[in-house]
Protein backbone atom coordinates (compact mmCIF):
# COMPACT_ATOMS: atom_id res chain seq x y z
CA UNK A 1 0.00 0.00 0.00
CA UNK A 2 2.49 2.32 0.71
CA UNK A 3 4.37 1.70 -2.61
CA UNK A 4 0.58 1.94 -4.30
CA UNK A 5 0.86 5.81 -2.77
CA UNK A 6 3.96 6.96 -3.61
CA UNK A 7 2.94 5.23 -7.33
CA UNK A 8 0.05 7.73 -7.63
CA UNK A 9 2.44 10.95 -6.37
CA UNK A 10 2.17 11.09 -2.43
CA UNK A 11 4.38 13.62 -1.44
CA UNK A 12 6.56 12.03 1.31
CA UNK A 13 5.86 8.74 3.33
CA UNK A 14 6.46 7.33 6.46
CA UNK A 15 6.47 3.55 7.42
CA UNK A 16 6.10 2.41 11.53
CA UNK A 17 6.75 -0.96 12.37
CA UNK A 18 8.44 -2.75 15.22
CA UNK A 19 11.16 -4.69 12.51
CA UNK A 20 13.75 -2.44 11.86
CA UNK A 21 15.40 -4.27 9.04
CA UNK A 22 12.51 -4.24 6.87
CA UNK A 23 11.09 -0.86 7.78
CA UNK A 24 14.64 0.26 6.95
CA UNK A 25 14.81 -1.69 3.83
CA UNK A 26 11.03 -0.77 2.48
CA UNK A 27 12.01 2.69 2.83
CA UNK A 28 15.44 2.71 0.91
CA UNK A 29 13.91 0.93 -1.84
CA UNK A 30 10.74 3.55 -1.61
CA UNK A 31 12.73 6.75 -1.78
CA UNK A 32 15.06 5.34 -4.71
CA UNK A 33 12.55 3.78 -6.85
CA UNK A 34 10.23 6.83 -7.23
CA UNK A 35 12.22 9.51 -5.27
CA UNK A 36 10.49 10.36 -2.43
CA UNK A 37 11.09 11.14 0.84
CA UNK A 38 10.27 8.23 2.94
CA UNK A 39 11.18 7.14 6.36
CA UNK A 40 11.13 4.63 8.69
CA UNK A 41 10.28 4.91 12.19
CA UNK A 42 10.20 1.97 14.69
CA UNK A 43 7.34 2.07 16.86
CA UNK A 44 5.53 -0.57 18.89
CA UNK A 45 1.75 0.42 18.40
CA UNK A 46 0.90 -1.21 22.13
CA UNK A 47 2.95 1.80 23.18
CA UNK A 48 1.17 4.65 24.12
CA UNK A 49 4.00 6.95 24.25
CA UNK A 50 5.88 5.98 21.92
CA UNK A 51 2.71 5.72 19.18
CA UNK A 52 2.55 9.88 20.12
CA UNK A 53 5.78 10.92 19.98
CA UNK A 54 6.36 8.72 16.66
CA UNK A 55 3.99 10.38 14.88
CA UNK A 56 4.77 13.97 15.69
CA UNK A 57 8.14 13.66 14.80
CA UNK A 58 6.42 12.27 11.40
CA UNK A 59 4.69 15.89 11.03
CA UNK A 60 7.79 17.99 12.04
CA UNK A 61 10.04 15.72 9.68
CA UNK A 62 7.63 15.08 6.48
CA UNK A 63 5.99 18.44 7.26
CA UNK A 64 2.02 16.91 7.91
CA UNK A 65 -0.13 14.07 8.42
CA UNK A 66 -2.83 14.15 5.59
CA UNK A 67 -3.41 10.33 5.46
CA UNK A 68 -2.84 6.94 8.06
CA UNK A 69 -3.12 3.71 7.40
CA UNK A 70 -3.58 1.71 10.50
CA UNK A 71 -3.02 -2.26 9.17
CA UNK A 72 -0.45 -3.60 11.76
CA UNK A 73 -1.84 -6.95 13.10
CA UNK A 74 -2.15 -10.86 13.69
CA UNK A 75 -4.20 -13.54 13.65
CA UNK A 76 -3.68 -16.70 15.80
CA UNK A 77 -5.64 -19.13 14.36
CA UNK A 78 -6.15 -22.85 14.92
CA UNK A 79 -6.50 -21.85 18.67
CA UNK A 80 -9.57 -23.49 20.62
CA UNK A 81 -11.12 -21.13 22.54
CA UNK A 82 -11.55 -23.60 25.71
CA UNK A 83 -8.10 -23.74 25.64
CA UNK A 84 -6.97 -20.39 24.42
CA UNK A 85 -3.92 -18.73 26.58
CA UNK A 86 -5.00 -15.15 28.11
CA UNK A 87 -1.59 -13.60 27.99
CA UNK A 88 -2.04 -14.13 23.98
CA UNK A 89 -5.41 -12.89 23.59
CA UNK A 90 -4.38 -9.90 25.85
CA UNK A 91 -1.91 -9.48 22.99
CA UNK A 92 -3.93 -10.02 20.06
CA UNK A 93 -6.13 -7.43 21.45
CA UNK A 94 -3.20 -5.17 22.02
CA UNK A 95 -2.45 -5.13 18.70
CA UNK A 96 -5.24 -5.44 16.65
CA UNK A 97 -7.64 -3.32 17.89
CA UNK A 98 -5.11 -1.02 20.84
CA UNK A 99 -2.76 -0.35 18.39
CA UNK A 100 -5.25 0.72 15.91
CA UNK A 101 -6.99 3.17 18.11
CA UNK A 102 -3.58 4.58 19.76
CA UNK A 103 -2.20 5.57 15.65
CA UNK A 104 -5.48 6.77 14.95
CA UNK A 105 -5.48 9.10 18.16
CA UNK A 106 -2.17 10.54 17.91
CA UNK A 107 -3.07 10.99 13.69
CA UNK A 108 -6.47 12.20 14.23
CA UNK A 109 -4.88 14.74 17.27
CA UNK A 110 -2.28 16.22 14.53
CA UNK A 111 -4.88 16.27 11.81
CA UNK A 112 -7.21 18.40 14.44
CA UNK A 113 -4.52 20.87 14.92
CA UNK A 114 -3.46 20.88 11.10
CA UNK A 115 -7.47 22.23 10.33
CA UNK A 116 -7.22 20.18 6.97
CA UNK A 117 -8.47 17.17 7.43
CA UNK A 118 -7.16 13.88 6.41
CA UNK A 119 -8.31 10.22 5.73
CA UNK A 120 -7.67 7.09 8.33
CA UNK A 121 -8.08 3.91 7.10
CA UNK A 122 -8.24 1.02 8.93
CA UNK A 123 -7.12 -2.86 7.60
CA UNK A 124 -9.86 -4.95 9.09
CA UNK A 125 -11.06 -8.00 8.10
CA UNK A 126 -14.06 -10.53 6.54
CA UNK A 127 -13.35 -11.83 9.86
CA UNK A 128 -15.06 -8.79 11.36
CA UNK A 129 -18.40 -9.90 9.09
CA UNK A 130 -18.53 -13.70 9.75
CA UNK A 131 -16.82 -16.84 11.05
CA UNK A 132 -14.63 -18.02 8.09
CA UNK A 133 -14.86 -21.70 9.31
CA UNK A 134 -12.98 -24.52 10.19
CA UNK A 135 -10.17 -22.19 11.63
CA UNK A 136 -10.49 -21.59 15.27
CA UNK A 137 -9.87 -17.56 15.67
CA UNK A 138 -12.07 -16.47 18.14
CA UNK A 139 -10.20 -13.47 19.16
CA UNK A 140 -9.18 -12.78 15.77
CA UNK A 141 -12.92 -12.22 14.52
CA UNK A 142 -13.75 -10.41 17.51
CA UNK A 143 -11.05 -8.26 17.30
CA UNK A 144 -11.38 -7.04 13.72
CA UNK A 145 -15.18 -6.67 14.47
CA UNK A 146 -14.19 -4.48 17.00
CA UNK A 147 -11.71 -2.43 14.36
CA UNK A 148 -15.08 -1.54 11.88
CA UNK A 149 -17.12 -0.38 15.05
CA UNK A 150 -14.39 1.76 16.18
CA UNK A 151 -13.66 3.30 12.38
CA UNK A 152 -16.99 3.94 12.50
CA UNK A 153 -17.41 5.96 15.99
CA UNK A 154 -14.28 8.05 14.97
CA UNK A 155 -15.73 9.09 11.58
CA UNK A 156 -18.70 10.02 13.38
CA UNK A 157 -16.78 11.94 16.32
CA UNK A 158 -14.27 13.49 13.68
CA UNK A 159 -16.74 14.12 10.93
CA UNK A 160 -16.92 17.85 11.78
CA UNK A 161 -12.74 17.88 11.06
CA UNK A 162 -13.02 16.62 7.90
CA UNK A 163 -10.98 13.92 8.43
CA UNK A 164 -12.39 10.49 7.23
CA UNK A 165 -12.17 7.32 8.82
CA UNK A 166 -12.81 3.89 6.46
CA UNK A 167 -12.14 0.93 6.59
CA UNK A 168 -11.39 -2.35 4.15
CA UNK A 169 -12.44 -5.95 5.19
CA UNK A 170 -10.04 -8.09 2.48
CA UNK A 171 -11.19 -11.64 2.87
CA UNK A 172 -8.97 -14.39 1.56
CA UNK A 173 -5.44 -12.67 -0.29
CA UNK A 174 -2.78 -14.15 -2.03
CA UNK A 175 0.20 -11.98 0.20
CA UNK A 176 3.52 -13.54 1.27
CA UNK A 177 2.59 -14.56 4.46
CA UNK A 178 -0.18 -17.37 2.64
CA UNK A 179 2.54 -18.36 0.37
CA UNK A 180 3.45 -21.60 2.26
CA UNK A 181 3.32 -24.89 1.82
CA UNK A 182 1.02 -25.76 4.92
CA UNK A 183 -1.46 -23.57 3.89
CA UNK A 184 -1.86 -25.45 0.81
CA UNK A 185 -4.51 -27.46 1.34
CA UNK A 186 -6.58 -24.44 3.62
CA UNK A 187 -6.02 -22.56 0.06
CA UNK A 188 -7.81 -24.95 -1.83
CA UNK A 189 -10.93 -24.92 0.88
CA UNK A 190 -10.47 -21.48 0.66
CA UNK A 191 -10.72 -21.12 -3.05
CA UNK A 192 -13.65 -23.39 -3.02
CA UNK A 193 -16.01 -21.41 -0.74
CA UNK A 194 -14.86 -18.03 -2.81
CA UNK A 195 -17.59 -17.78 -5.56
CA UNK A 196 -14.94 -16.00 -7.90
CA UNK A 197 -12.65 -19.40 -6.67
CA UNK A 198 -9.23 -17.40 -6.21
CA UNK A 199 -7.47 -15.21 -3.70
CA UNK A 200 -7.15 -11.77 -3.89
CA UNK A 201 -4.53 -9.84 -5.82
CA UNK A 202 -2.04 -7.56 -3.31
CA UNK A 203 -3.12 -4.89 -5.63
CA UNK A 204 -6.76 -5.44 -5.34
CA UNK A 205 -6.08 -4.32 -1.80
CA UNK A 206 -3.66 -1.45 -2.75
CA UNK A 207 -6.09 -0.06 -5.11
CA UNK A 208 -9.09 0.35 -2.53
CA UNK A 209 -6.76 1.96 -0.23
CA UNK A 210 -6.19 4.56 -3.11
CA UNK A 211 -9.27 5.12 -3.18
CA UNK A 212 -9.72 5.86 0.51
CA UNK A 213 -6.84 8.09 0.61
CA UNK A 214 -7.64 10.74 -2.60
CA UNK A 215 -10.59 12.81 -3.27
CA UNK A 216 -12.08 10.19 -5.01
CA UNK A 217 -13.73 9.28 -1.73
CA UNK A 218 -14.47 12.58 -0.06
CA UNK A 219 -18.02 11.82 0.85
CA UNK A 220 -17.14 8.40 2.68
CA UNK A 221 -17.12 8.21 5.84
CA UNK A 222 -17.35 5.42 8.28
CA UNK A 223 -18.03 2.61 5.74
CA UNK A 224 -16.51 -0.69 5.65
CA UNK A 225 -15.13 -1.82 1.93
CA UNK A 226 -15.43 -5.68 1.86
CA UNK A 227 -12.88 -7.13 -0.50
CA UNK A 228 -13.22 -10.80 -0.67
CA UNK A 229 -14.08 -12.24 -4.04
CA UNK A 230 -17.88 -12.63 -2.85
CA UNK A 231 -16.83 -14.68 0.70
CA UNK A 232 -19.59 -12.78 2.72
CA UNK A 233 -22.50 -12.94 0.35
CA UNK A 234 -22.90 -16.91 0.92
Amino acid sequence: MAEALCQVGCKAIAIMDVLQEHGDEAAEALNKKYNIAAAFYKVDVREEQAVHDVIQSIALDLGSVDVLICSAGIADSNMPAETYDIGRFRRLIDINLTGTFLCAQAAGKIMIQQGTGGSIIFIASMSGHIVNWPQQQSCYNASKAAVIQLGKSLAAEWAPHKIRVNSISPGYMDTALNRVPALDAQKKMWCSRTPMNRLGNVDELNNTAIFLASDASTFMTGSDIVVDGGYCVW
